[in-house]
């Protein structure tokens, strides 16, 4: 099992729309956890891990990034799983 954190900035439209569920449905093999959130009306920020097979991860990040929205792969601590 492999975690990446994601730094994810939604505006307009995406900060509305029920991205996370969509996720979770296209990608069921993959575990979510949301670290920290910041959602308004017309601008959202989220900090989020995915942990499960490095080529669900790696799908599931190309899918974020065909919404429009930022995505920001974070760098995690040597030793932390």
């Amino acid at each position: 099992m492999t975690t990446v954190d994601l730094s994810i900035v939604a505006r307009e439209e995406n900060a509305q729309s029920p991205w996370l569920w969509k996720l979770s449905r296209e990608f069921p093999n993959l575990k979510f956890n949301i670290v920290r959130a910041n959602i308004d009306s017309d601008f959202a920020t989220v900090e989020l891990q995915l942990i499960g097979a490095v080529e669900e991860i790696q799908r599931a990040t190309s899918w974020l990034m065909t919404t429009g929205m930022s995505i920001e792969a974070k760098q995690r601590a040597m030793g932390v799983s």
